[in-house]
């Protein structure tokens, strides 16, 4: 679509923001949820309680960008908030609920006794549940859905359309590539004389080449099911796919090659890289696009005097969040071991 006024381009730049938000949060507390699931397949209590301590001073902050998200989806593009969160009311409940058990769960464990083991999976069974219903979420958000056509459209279609065999891929794969981050995750943040490091280890390995399948299978997938994307990726910008392939493929070999060296914040560091990659060649591909074959981000775009008004309030707010993500991060970068707590 051609744009023409400041207005649309207004849109396009808030539409992009959004897209940041959200892979913010994808790379910054998909680690955290990956070590989550990882800490189900780990039956010491102590090395749970070590892994929910190595996000302590961070956790909260890495979920501020999902908020942030849908803080900015609600005041830039109010018809796509509307529908879109009626359309997946479920699994973003499922969201909710596990982001709460979670975080409950990295609480309560450091002060329990008797309960300590109900924390534990509590921590655990919260990550899984939040990463797979956010996995659906995006691959039913991928097939669209229904709107009516009144004065104002909203979603009509029925409560369970959002579970197909596709979401159900995509609820799979988020599962597997978050399992990966974790051990990347965990291998960068303790010492490597640790058992959880030794652990780690080899869960990154599995999970390396069950990443690999899991996310050439949905691209195959999504190539062949939806018109759209295929018009896209073969269509005049063909190259500019490729090109974006070609540099996916480059930092999947370094990152394995860093992890193998043991260079293991330069492994963490491309695993975020290949996935802002992949987000970045997903939005290009959904343009102009909000919700594929449902709506486009001018038709669920707010009126220019209110979106001028939001970005005047919100847009200085940006640099803020990034500067504390990143101090953060620097504060709490120290190796960790078995027996660290958030007392110690």
């Amino acid at each position: 679509m051609d744009i023409t006024h400041g207005y649309q381009w207004l849109t396009v730049i808030w539409w992009l923001l959004i897209g940041l938000f959200v892979v913010l949060y994808i790379i910054l507390d998909g680690a955290d949820l990956g070590s989550g699931i990882y800490s189900l397949f780990n039956s010491d209590s102590e090395e749970r309680g070590a892994i929910m301590a190595s996000m302590a001073g961070t956790w909260d902050a890495n979920e501020t960008w999902l908020v942030v998200a849908g803080g900015a989806i609600f005041g830039t593009f109010p018809l796509a908030y509307g529908s879109l969160f009626h359309y997946l009311m479920i699994p973003l409940m499922v969201v909710l609920w596990g982001i709460i058990i979670r975080a409950v769960s990295l609480e309560f464990h450091h002060y329990s006794k008797r309960s300590r083991k109900i924390w534990d999976w509590g921590f655990g069974i919260g990550s899984l549940a939040t990463t797979f219903a956010a996995g659906v979420s995006l691959g039913a958000f991928l097939q669209g859905f229904s709107m009516s056509t009144g004065q104002v459209p909203t979603f009509n279609g029925g409560a369970m359309d959002f579970l197909t065999p596709f979401s159900l891929l995509t609820g799979v794969t988020a599962v597997i590539a978050a399992s990966l981050a974790g051990g990347t995750y965990l291998r960068a943040r303790f010492n490597r004389d640790t058992e959880i490091y030794a652990k780690a280890l080899k869960w990154t390995d599995l999970m390396f080449y069950l990443a690999l399948v899991a996310i050439l299978v949905t691209v195959a997938w999504t190539f062949i099911q939806f018109p759209w994307a295929r018009d896209k990726w073969i269509g005049p910008y063909w190259w500019a796919y490729v090109i974006a392939g070609a540099i996916v493929l480059y930092a999947t070999w370094s990152m394995r090659k860093a992890s193998r060296e043991q260079r293991d914040i330069t492994a963490m560091l491309w695993l975020a890289s290949i996935v802002f990659i992949n987000f970045g060649t997903m939005m290009a591909t959904l343009y102009p696009w909000f919700v594929p074959g449902t709506m486009t981000i001018f038709d669920a775009a707010n009126p220019s005097n209110s979106l001028a008004a939001f970005s005047y309030a919100m847009l200085g707010f940006v640099p803020v969040m990034l500067s504390y993500n990143f101090y953060q991060a620097w504060v709490f970068r120290a190796r960790l071991h078995k027996l660290v707590g958030y007392a110690h």
